[in-house]
């Protein structure tokens, strides 16, 4: 007797999933079933090239012209702002989910598990603005991330209440003090993306001419730090999430060692922003499930304010203040991604198969 391979291709189980929720979802009894039209085809799916993944409209809007996305695609589930999928005739797509870690985290599920899309051979693209902490870089800059590091999964006693010696009331659950890696048990804590993508997507974006204004000059001349001085660039550097718009120097400090804790001194903070540990849980599930491919994820995230004051400034005139970060920043998220999606869809017969080599 031939016994089948239990081996199933990415596209393969794409269209399964399409499949068993019609199975599921159509069966009806013998008695009614006479009485019922043959049943229809399973819809054609879309096979999509790259997903930008946008958190809200400013950041989705910079990228439908350009891209000539005008194809829109309803799928149940996704934010009731933005209901639809739009794609372009390349086979690129773009979401927008929805802001935080709970928009974010249904959106994505709804869209993988949809089964509208094939996205077994998907790149798919994070791309949204962030804080930025002026020791690492300043407002305007492109960075792409190689840890997603989740700053919200914590302990929290109030720094009234913390014991004296602690710098931070923040700390691992699980953790016995701040400075104590915790166990991990959510495992959603960490992530590392694809080193082989990301250094691809920083070598495209390299030269990317950044767009910049009088008014962010000005303001980022209001810090002493040689990096919140200097122009918009793109650099390598790593993400924090977390539903908590935090803001300040102190908080700051804090992510910067949590990441470096978190892991092993290998991570470098950076950006601060609320969704990129809940994209990457549902891209995870999805890839777990058959439907796509982890190492073609990559996420960039772009600088639209400072993370903590300049000298002479308060933490809370820090939040509301306004640096000209903001249109710099939406407007440098298609500058320095396009040159990845540029690059799959122009010479898609070598990304189909996974990162090309240089």
């Amino acid at each position: 007797m031939a016994v089948l391979s239990p081996v199933i291709s990415l596209s393969s189980r794409a269209a399964c999933v399409a499949l068993a929720a019609t199975a599921l979802f159509g069966c009806a009894s013998d008695a009614n079933r006479s009485a019922l039209p043959s049943a229809a085809p399973a819809a054609q799916q879309l096979p999509v090239k790259v997903l930008i993944i946008s958190m809200f409209k400013p950041e989705a809007n910079v990228w439908l012209e350009p891209l000539k996305l005008n194809r829109e695609i309803k799928v149940p589930g996704l934010s009731a702002d933005d209901p639809a999928v739009r794609c372009n005739a390349d086979s690129v797509c773009q979401v927008t989910t929805g802001m935080g870690h709970t928009n974010a985290a249904a959106s994505i599920t709804a869209l993988v598990f949809s089964g509208k899309f094939d996205l077994s051979r998907t790149y798919f693209l994070v791309a949204g603005i962030s804080g930025v902490d002026p020791n690492v870089s300043t407002i305007g800059s492109a960075t792409w991330a190689r840890y997603l590091v989740d700053f919200g999964i914590a302990h929290e006693i109030d720094a009234r209440e913390m014991p004296p010696s602690w710098r931070t009331g923040y700390f691992g659950i699980g953790a016995k003090d701040p400075d104590s890696k915790p166990k991990f048990e959510y495992r959603t804590e960490v992530f590392r993306l694809d080193e082989k993508l990301l250094q691809k997507a920083l070598k495209l974006s390299a030269n990317a001419p950044l767009a910049d204004s009088d008014k962010a000059r000005a303001y980022r001349a209001r810090y002493p730090q040689p990096a919140a001085r200097a122009r918009p660039l793109v650099l390598q550097c790593d993400t924090a999430a977390g539903d908590t718009y935090w803001h300040g120097k102190y908080l700051g400090e804090t992510a910067t060692r949590w990441v470096s804790l978190v892991t092993d001194g290998q991570g470098k903070y950076c950006t601060t922003q609320q969704e990129d540990n809940a994209i990457y849980e549902a891209l995870k599930r999805g890839a777990s499930a058959g439907l796509l491919d982890l190492k073609r994820v990559a996420v960039l995230r772009t600088a639209s304010n400072f993370d903590r004051p300049h000298p002479g400034q308060t933490a809370y005139a820090s939040l509301s203040a306004e640096s000209g970060g903001f249109p710099i920043s939406t407007a440098n998220l298609l500058i320095a991604g396009r040159p990845l999606v540029d690059a799959i869809v122009g010479n898609w017969a070598a990304w189909s198969a996974g990162v090309p080599a240089d």
